[in-house]
């Protein structure tokens, strides 16, 4: 583009943001700056996104004051989103609660859904309860602040909590949305579910998973059972853990799709710890490039080398 006006800036930093490529990204908005173009609300947005996937926090927080001393853009919720998240990340769970309280609005739900998201993470249950509260006051039929506080509760073995959160969410009718993963084969399309019964190549795709995991725990793969949520023996856990969609739709692709070929999974949540790590290993054993799609952004996995973090 000869003449790169602000939706094409925008656009690019934004492309590499969502691909975890927050480096490139930041790049490119140093590139925009040089070339004369002012950047706008919807430009720090892509830039905060990129400052989170590369993990640098303090300068996020230094561009957020920038904004709006250098700038003259006014803050607004998806900025505030974004420093919640990029400081939650990083477990400065209080920070990213007193910015919350520091809006000059009132908060929308999904601030405080990204919050108990980061206090899931960093297994801070007093600041879980406090943005679960929260949430469901702005949005009680809320699934996810049920859900990711029944979450952290099972982490940590309070199954009695776990239980109340269940009943709470059946007596006031909230309905959690099912988690799948999807692949294309040859225009055709393949979901699968957690502990998938109805596929109908489940026996090839089960014995992939076994060989994978044999080598996989043989290369250093320790199941991470915080991630397998129900009061079961712990052999029953790594078997729940080893069929979650994504691997299911990752060991079909595997199956299916010719060498050479990255693999190109969907998944409707997000990508869950165990599987993220367990991805990279498969990734390494079998050589392919592996691209994962969740409601967050691109996952890829190339050999041993995760990619994009």
């Amino acid at each position: 583009i000869q003449r790169k006006d602000l939706v094409s800036w925008n656009t690019m930093i934004s492309g590499y943001a969502q691909h975890g490529a927050g480096e490139k990204a930041l790049e490119l908005f140093d590139a925009m700056k040089n070339d004369g173009m002012k950047p706008d609300w919807i430009t720090f947005v892509a830039v905060f996104l990129a400052w989170n996937h590369a993990g640098f926090v303090d300068l996020g927080v230094q561009y957020f004051d920038a904004m709006i001393r250098d700038y003259r853009i006014e803050a607004r919720p998806e900025h505030y989103a974004c420093m919640v998240d990029l400081l939650g990340r990083r477990g400065r769970l209080s920070e990213a609660t007193d910015l919350i309280k520091s809006m000059p609005f009132k908060p929308h739900p999904a601030i405080f859904g990204t919050l108990l998201g980061a206090c899931r993470i960093h297994k801070n249950l007093d600041l879980a309860e406090f943005a679960a509260k929260n949430l469901l006051a702005l949005d009680p039929n809320s699934a996810t602040g049920y859900v990711q506080l029944a979450n952290i509760y099972a982490a940590q073995n309070r199954w009695e909590h776990v239980a109340r959160i269940r009943r709470s969410m059946k007596d006031n009718n909230v309905v959690k949305a099912p988690g799948y993963s999807w692949i294309e084969i040859q225009s055709a399309v393949h979901e699968f579910r957690s502990s998938d019964r109805l596929h109908p190549e489940l026996v090839s795709i089960h014995k992939k998973l076994n060989e994978l995991e044999e080598k996989m725990k043989m290369a250093g793969y320790i199941p991470d059972l915080e991630f397998a949520l129900h009061d079961v023996e712990e052999e029953l856990k790594e078997q729940l853990l080893l069929w979650h969609s994504e691997k299911l739709a990752i060991a079909f692709g595997l199956l299916k799709v010719p060498l050479g070929v990255p693999i190109r999974v969907f998944k409707n949540l997000r990508v869950c710890g165990d599987c993220h790590n367990a991805i990279k290993y498969i990734s390494a054993i079998e050589g392919r490039e592996i691209i994962v799609r969740d409601t967050t952004r691109f996952h890829h996995f190339q050999g041993w080398v995760l990619l994009l973090q």
